[in-house]
């Protein structure tokens, strides 16, 4: 969805701010931000993916197919292309998996709610 700062929005969902409360092992309660509460984006930061191991071999071997491959003996080449080949499917998920977005609301009650994912989160 891409939020970005200065954009409305409305919590999509209840929100529990805490665990629940107790005075003398009696629960009281719990503090939660209601859906549909509006606020405004202060702050919208996008997180790196985790690249696993598996990733950064398949950028590493294409890489070096795609420089050398077709200057390399037909065997190495081959071995090189199967190599790959079975690491794609770890590559294609890696970027089907949309990079993690974090962002600080300031709700129109007052309550800032930071580091939440944006998926939380609608246009308002």
């Amino acid at each position: 969805m891409a939020l970005e700062a200065g954009q409305r929005v409305v919590l999509a969902a209840d929100t529990p701010l805490t665990d629940s409360a107790e005075v003398s092992g009696v629960v009281v309660g719990i503090l939660s931000l209601a859906a549909g509460t509006v606020g405004t984006v202060e702050q919208a930061v996008g997180h790196p993916q985790d690249e696993s191991d598996d990733v950064r071999e398949y950028e590493r071997l294409k890489s070096l197919l795609d420089a050398f491959g077709g200057e390399m003996p037909t065997e190495s080449r081959k071995q090189l292309e199967e190599k790959v080949g079975a690491l794609e499917p770890a590559w294609t998920a890696f970027q089907e998996r949309a990079p993690r977005v974090s962002v600080r609301v300031r709700f129109d009650n007052g309550f800032v709610l930071d580091g939440a994912d944006e998926d939380v989160f609608v246009p308002a």
